[in-house]
């Protein structure tokens, strides 16, 4: 029986062993995109408890936040929600969270969790109902006393090069301001580009956004779609002149619909009446804006990413109660892969197509991708249009080894960008160690098959670029 979490944890075969204790451990992270609050990261939040690292807890604005992940899990395991989301002691939440993970063999919030204590707090015993106490006052201890047990601290023991944040257009990214003004920091903390709340023109809150889209550039109100566009892009040089990156869009599905300016302008006047819009005056004016938006991260070299086919907010007794991303979304059925690629043409055709990362919740989806992306690259950087990394719920091991499988069937699996936390918990880059540890077992079993040749500098080379490499070049670092 092999032992669990030890130094070969996932690592069946010599070369699986020597491909990531040789090349991938060592290399540095690039985290492109998350959704790590910026502010933590300049004033170097420290935390009470484990339990303000691993569930969340209130905010300085009042509101509720922390890991999803884990709370669908403890609601799964039948916990009230006070334990989850409200104001029951940090130490019974903890011992809630506990009961709930000691269940959830063949999930990967119990391998995470493991990696995390071990990665970050050196333990190695298993968490337990009976060896938790132990370890909650071993971790308090710590993160008490360790100076190097805070924000900052523990992106530098997980050796992270590069963070990309998620922001509003709206946002004055003043946190990144500071960040990047202070020299005692290395890690690059980059804001992302997320424009959802403009272009869900159906969607609440769509009118008294415009209002502060309108301030953030100066004006009292935004007339017209001209009018948004151009604000759009004003905030999108703002942006990059703060070495954006990237962009990332999360739509429920890929709309493509062309529609004159003069036709986009009724609906936004139609939607400013609070008057119903139609499926087909949505995707119209979604195109519009995702088409302008497109060729502005051309033209500044930043990186659209596109995130679709989540099914949101099912449970509305939740949803009203604790409001988005608080577990309970699930994956969607969608049928918008003609609309993805006619995005991508219609771009590619103008000449003004940006690197592109796709990425689908539902994992049918995955051969539709492989195939989609070989239409459009180009000779401008190997792997221009990219396969995402596996996904939310599929983010575990056999999500992962799914999506590489198919990338490497239908395309270039040395061209990957990689791993990505997609978290809001400071310790949750033990997940690149865990996308390392698959990718290395899945390319040394093809080795030791005799699918792919013992040729040293190849597999180096492979390897390296999926750790690191390949994202370092993609996002210009």
């Amino acid at each position: 029986m092999k032992a669990f979490l030890d130094n070969h944890f996932l690592l069946q075969t010599e070369t699986a062993r020597h491909l990531y204790h040789d090349y991938a451990a060592r290399l540095p992270l690039v985290d492109y995109h998350c959704h790590l609050n910026p502010r933590e990261i300049y004033e170097d939040r420290r935390f009470d408890n484990l339990a303000q690292l691993w569930l969340g807890g209130v905010q300085s604005d009042g509101s509720f936040a922390g890991d999803h992940y884990k709370w669908r899990l403890m609601r799964s395991n039948g916990v009230e929600e006070d334990y989850i989301t409200g104001t029951k002691p940090d130490y019974e939440r903890f011992l809630k969270f506990v009961d709930a993970l000691e269940m959830a063999i063949g999930n990967p919030m119990y391998h995470w969790c493991a990696m995390e204590l071990k990665q970050f707090f050196g333990v190695e015993e298993p968490l337990t109902a009976e060896s938790a106490p132990r370890i909650w006052d071993h971790c308090n201890k710590l993160l008490r006393e360790d100076p190097e047990m805070s924000a900052r601290g523990l992106i530098r023991k997980a050796n992270v090069k590069m963070i990309g944040t998620t922001d509003d257009p709206i946002d004055d990214l003043v946190w990144h301001e500071k960040i990047a003004a202070d020299s005692s920091f290395a890690t690059l903390v980059l804001p992302s580009y997320r424009p959802d709340k403009a272009v869900n023109i159906h969607k609440d809150g769509f009118h008294d956004y415009m209002k502060k889209l309108a301030k953030s550039v100066g004006k009292e109100s935004l007339a017209t779609v001209e009018e948004i566009c151009d604000a759009l892009v004003n905030r999108l040089e703002y942006f990059h002149a703060r070495d954006c990156k990237a962009s990332d869009h999360g739509l429920d599905y890929v709309p493509f619909r062309l529609c004159s300016m003069e036709e986009a302008n009724a609906i936004y006047r139609k939607a400013l009446r609070h008057e119903a819009l139609t499926t087909q005056e949505i995707e119209g004016y979604q195109t519009v804006l995702l088409l302008h938006l497109g060729k502005a991260y051309h033209r500044l070299g930043i990186v659209m990413q596109i995130h679709y086919s989540c099914l949101r907010n099912n449970n509305q007794r939740i949803f009203k109660l604790q409001g988005p991303d608080t577990g309970v979304d699930a994956i969607a059925q969608n049928t918008c892969g003609g609309n993805v690629s006619q995005l991508l043409s219609q771009l590619d055709e103008a000449g003004q197509l940006p690197k592109t990362v796709l990425y689908s919740l539902n994992p049918a989806d995955n051969a539709q991708l492989g195939t989609l992306i070989g239409c459009f690259q180009d000779s401008s950087i190997p792997g221009k249009i990219q396969h995402g990394s596996a996904w939310w719920f599929n983010d575990n091991k056999r999500g992962m080894e799914d999506q590489m499988i198919s990338l490497a069937n239908l395309g270039l699996l040395g061209n990957f960008i990689g791993m990505l936390t997609d978290s809001r918990s400071f310790l949750s880059y033990a997940r690149h160690d865990y996308f390392r540890r698959i990718l290395c077992n899945l390319v040394g079993n093809w080795v030791e098959n005799g699918e792919y040749p013992n040729i040293e500098s190849s597999l180096k080379k492979i390897v390296e670029g999926i750790s690191y490499y390949n994202a370092q070049r993609y996002f210009d670092l």
